[in-house]
């Protein structure tokens, strides 16, 4: 775990999310509500991806969702009985408890980012390495300015077909700066 989440931020986000979204299953809404009325419960949750790899971990989904409506981890076993898992919540109060919320856009999502933490048990071969990630960045940047340069060309164009003279010198300046800084 990098940093430890206020209980405050999150019954805001636990909040935030019942007013916003229907889940699959009632039950979870109970939970959620359970939750947000025991703060010593909710100070050991820890929103996460993944979270079957956890050894306690819930999976939530909204209905507007494709995943699973629900599943309840812990250790080796698994179980869509969302009344179990409500059990287990209450008789081990000072376990850790993960949960991952599956709902749309949910990882552009800004109140669930605030949130969410990395998954400590997340597998090795899952993970993202500081490599990969600057590779993934670096491609992202020459596929942005990429495109940027094949629409600064197709507007060079447009203004040599259109006869503008004036739109044809600023983009075509625009154009020869932008091939610059890129080489």
């Amino acid at each position: 775990m990098t940093a430890m989440i206020p209980v405050a931020a999150k019954k805001d986000f636990v909040r935030w999310f019942l007013k916003r979204y229907k889940l699959k299953r009632r039950e979870c809404v109970w939970i959620l509500n359970y939750l947000l009325s025991h703060e010593e419960l909710l100070q050991n949750v820890h929103f996460t991806d993944e979270a079957h790899y956890c050894p306690r971990a819930m999976v939530i989904s909204t209905i507007n969702s494709e995943s699973i409506p629900f599943r309840f981890y812990k250790g080796n076993l698994m179980t869509a009985d969302a009344e179990k898992s409500f059990h287990d919540l209450r008789l081990h109060p000072d376990e850790k408890m993960y949960i991952q919320l599956n709902f749309p856009n949910s990882h552009t999502c800004p109140h669930y980012a605030s949130v969410r933490e990395e998954n400590p048990f997340l597998p090795v071969e899952l993970q993202v390495s500081a490599r990969d990630r600057k590779i993934a960045e670096r491609l992202l940047e020459e596929s942005a300015t990429s495109m940027s340069l094949e629409l600064l060309m197709k507007r060079v164009d447009e203004a040599l077909d259109s006869n503008d003279r004036e739109r044809f010198l600023i983009l075509s300046a625009m154009l020869n700066d932008m091939k610059i800084a890129k080489d």
